[in-house]
């Protein structure tokens, strides 16, 4: 769904009928995660080349698209590693064509809500280096881990496992000033499909980063989160829009 919404090639008929239910309720939903797309490329290339991190662990990165976390960090740090996981086992299997014979790309089917699975895999041990700084990436997936599987302590967990000086990059979506039927709407569609959905508030999404040096999110900011897609904009009063804010 996701894929479709953001125009790229790898989503089903069952997707799309799904995904155009969810724009009913939620019209600016497509601009919204197209916003949310962009937010990763940018914070990626914040990472890779202000921050020279050269190795990233990307949780529930779903099906490549436009734009993969690898392809952003290749042109800084040609030899940057990317380590892809989602529960998804379709995502394993069509990731094989972004691997390549460096060795510096993996992918793995797991859960975020198994920390141990994917911490101790083999990919991850041979391509995260524990003495270095890593870009840990959560875009657009906690929303569908519901608070009884507690997503601030697994969060914490992931952080816990990397050195100082690695970052947090995560985005959320969020019903904060949002029409009530709309979000409503949205919610039910997802009542039935393999995971639900969960909006939290700006509070609720500010306790993920608990303990951690937050950066301004564009020039002339204080430290703080913001809208996805105002978060590193060289224009935010241009990149301001309703699409814009759906997502933390």
């Amino acid at each position: 769904m996701y894929d479709y919404y953001i125009g790229g090639k790898n989503h089903f008929a069952a997707d799309r009928a799904l995904a155009d239910a969810a724009l009913v309720h939620w019209p600016s939903g497509r601009m919204g995660l197209r916003e949310n797309r962009r937010f990763l490329g940018r914070a990626v290339r914040y990472l890779a080349g202000e921050a020279g991190i050269r190795q990233f662990l990307d949780i529930g990165s779903g099906l490549p698209t436009v734009g993969n976390t690898h392809e952003v960090v290749s042109k800084i740090h040609p030899d940057a590693r990317v380590v892809y996981v989602d529960n998804d086992p379709m995502v394993e299997l069509h990731s094989q064509g972004i691997l390549d014979e460096s060795g510096r790309v993996s992918v793995l089917c797991a859960d975020l809500r198994d920390p141990d699975s994917i911490l101790g895999h083999p990919a991850v041990r041979e391509l995260i280096d524990p003495a270095e700084p890593t870009g840990l990436l959560m875009t657009a997936v906690l929303m569908f881990v519901a608070d009884s599987d507690d997503p601030w302590s697994l969060v914490a967990r992931y952080v816990r496992e990397t050195r100082s000086g690695s970052y947090l990059s995560l985005s959320h979506l969020t019903d904060d000033a949002k029409p009530p039927l709309a979000v409503d709407g949205f919610r039910r569609v997802f009542d039935h499909a393999t995971q639900q959905m969960h909006f939290r508030s700006k509070a609720q999404i500010a306790r993920f980063f608990d303990g951690l040096e937050v950066i301004p999110p564009y020039a002339g900011a204080t430290p703080a989160i913001t809208y996805s897609g105002l978060w590193g904009a060289e224009d935010v009063q241009l990149a301001d829009s309703d699409g814009s804010r759906w997502l933390y």
